[in-house]
């Protein structure tokens, strides 16, 4: 082992069920770039057991998980003490790694930091960080909150206990004593979890057109932002449990689906400790390489945190045409209920003879099964979302959330009825497997796939759609926290179809530490080792202009796959689509100039 490898790559709070407890904690990822000597975790170990007794703290799990690169170090904390529980884990560390003769830099010499080598005075700062942080009438109100089986939510600054319109909130710094809480004007509402690699925001807004054919006024929280009603809240990213919280508390909120990304399950874990059903809608490999994550089964881990948060009488809804969750599912405590393209799949005729729920298709029709008797929901090509039964993964997508709506208690009529309308506007499902068509057979879609598995899938439909006829455009980019290693293998998926055309684009907003045309260059190299001729390959590094090249190169029976993400972009490329589909534009006409959405 080196002697002067960094200390730690990362040391996090985490707020919510997690993927390594059901509770609160810290979690630290160590720095050593390898495998951690047993040694060295017993002596971690031992630190946290001494300050946990020393800070008063309750026992609970201590938990690592070796992984390739090193470790994650985990345990539970009291959720009022999160930063200090932080500071005991880099103390706890960088005093193992200074007592082991490994020299941990600058990092045990900052100020305010418990100093290393002095126990006593590390333990000491560490009770006045605490003290400083506790809320001290906290415990009291956790305590009356589940006398009366009621969530209590707590971030930084406010605390809150119910959900939405039966829900209150306080400032920290001003809780109430038990005694002050209205309680009979409290109580919970329907929540569901949607997770998975691709999928889960088609999912939500699925779940939620559902929600509020059947009557509540329902909450949902995407990464495209946050929604009542369909209605948006505040525009952004708000798949973790931040986005979570804010929609639980709003007042007007009656039921909420709740997008929930890995990056924010990685990060601080759930926004919630209790909800009614989750949706695992897939797990294929994307985002190796942080938090630890490195293989498959580490992510499938991850994304099944969710059922960490399933009621008792609760369920998780897995797909059973993925191998990766039928492998994981034997992990999972709750009651689990499947879907898939396959009504006749070994695992739904087993949840259907144990009286559980399934979804799937047989002979062109979705069935669902509600524990007790089989509805039809109707042809599968006649949901608008599934492109004729052309899109295998929004059958999916269709079969997982009409079977999430049926475990929150919703009737299969309601649910029917909207399968049977959703995704014939493109507002129902913007950026996600949207299409136009254009003069002179021209086919445009617009969507989100980000990962290999999700530019495969969009593809495959693509080249069944179009049967050979016309050229293959495709515009293409990845964010740049991806490895070279994975975004290669998104350059590899597109040039299995033998695109006739690649533009080449920055994701704006998601360099995420590259420079400009940085990721371009790894896809370009990555193409041309895969055969793509380099006369097929264009660099446009605006989104936004990189759709509009491949739209003035069109040709009839061409069709366009335009992954967008950027939202402004999005919004510029489909209204610019709207505007050529209502003017009647035909390949090669001249396009209008570029205009800002309404």
């Amino acid at each position: 082992m080196s002697t002067a490898a960094p200390p730690f790559d990362d040391s996090r709070r985490l707020t919510g069920p997690n993927l390594y407890f059901a509770g609160t904690g810290a979690v630290l990822e160590t720095g050593i770039g390898a495998p951690v000597a047993d040694a060295l975790l017993e002596a971690w170990t031992r630190r946290i057991a001494r300050a946990r007794d020393a800070l008063g703290w309750p026992d609970g799990p201590v938990l690592v998980r070796p992984h390739a690169t090193g470790a994650s170090l985990a345990f539970t904390a009291p959720a009022d003490v999160l930063y200090a529980a932080t500071e005991v884990n880099e103390w706890a560390w960088l005093d193992t790694l200074a007592e082991a003769g490994i020299d941990t830099g600058e990092a045990a010499l900052q100020p305010g930091h418990a100093p290393v080598g002095d126990e006593a005075a590390a333990l000491h700062l560490l009770r006045a960080v605490a003290a400083a942080e506790h809320l001290p009438g906290l415990p009291a109100l956790r305590e009356a909150s589940a006398v009366h089986a009621l969530p209590l939510l707590l971030d930084d600054e406010r605390l809150s206990i119910g959900m939405g319109t039966g829900s209150r909130t306080w400032d920290n710094h001003a809780l109430p004593a038990p005694d002050e809480v209205p309680w009979q004007a409290l109580h919970a509402i329907p929540v569901a979890l949607v997770t998975g690699s691709n999928g889960k925001t088609t999912s939500v807004r699925l779940l939620t057109a559902i929600a509020m054919a059947h009557g509540w006024h329902t909450a949902n929280s995407c990464t495209d932002g946050l929604y009542l009603d369909g209605r948006l809240i505040e525009d952004g990213d708000y798949s973790g449990p931040g986005g979570a919280r804010t929609l639980l508390r709003h007042p007007d909120a009656e039921a909420a689906v709740l997008e929930t990304a890995r990056g924010g399950l990685l990060r601080r874990g759930l926004g919630v400790e209790r909800a009614d059903v989750a949706l695992v809608t897939n797990v294929s490999p994307d985002h190796f390489g942080e938090y630890g994550i490195h293989d498959l089964d580490g992510l499938a881990q991850v994304k099944l945190t969710v059922a960490r948060a399933i009621a008792a009488d609760g369920t998780v809804v897995l797909n059973a045409d993925n191998a990766l969750l039928r492998a994981h599912a034997d992990a999972v405590a709750a009651q689990l209920a499947w879907f898939s393209i396959d009504d006749d799949h070994p695992l739904l005729r087993q949840a259907r003879g144990d009286g559980r729920g399934s979804c799937g298709v047989r002979e062109g029709r979705l069935l669902l099964f509600d524990g007790t008797r089989s509805h039809d929901l109707g042809a599968v090509a006649d949901m608008p979302l599934t492109l004729g039964g052309l899109a295998t993964h929004n059958v999916q997508n269709c079969a997982g959330a009409a079977l999430a709506a049926s475990r929150l208690g919703i009737a299969p009529d309601t649910i029917a009825a909207v399968l049977a309308r959703f995704g014939s506007a493109h507002g129902d499902n913007p950026g996600r497997l949207q299409r136009w068509t254009l003069g002179g057979g021209v086919q445009a879609y617009v969507d989100y796939a980000h990962n290999p598995d999700g530019l495969q899938h969009l593809l495959e439909l693509v080249q069944r759609a179009r049967d050979g006829r016309g050229r293959l455009h495709l515009l293409l980019g990845q964010a740049g926290n991806r490895s070279d290693e994975a975004i290669g293998e998104l350059a590899a998926t597109a040039a299995a179809f033998a695109p006739d055309h690649i533009v080449l684009k920055d994701m704006a907003g998601y360099q995420r530490g590259r420079e400009s045309g940085a990721v371009a260059g790894v896809l370009r190299a990555a193409l041309l080792r895969s055969g793509v001729p380099a006369g097929a390959i264009v660099e446009c590094l605006d989104e936004t202009a990189a759709a509009r090249l491949i739209l003035a190169d069109a040709r009839p029976g061409d069709s366009l796959v335009l992954p967008v993400h950027g939202t402004g972009s999005r919004a510029r490329v489909v209204t610019l689509l709207d505007q050529l589909q209502r003017l009647g534009w035909a390949a090669g006409d001249a396009l209008p100039p570029e205009s800002t959405p309404p």
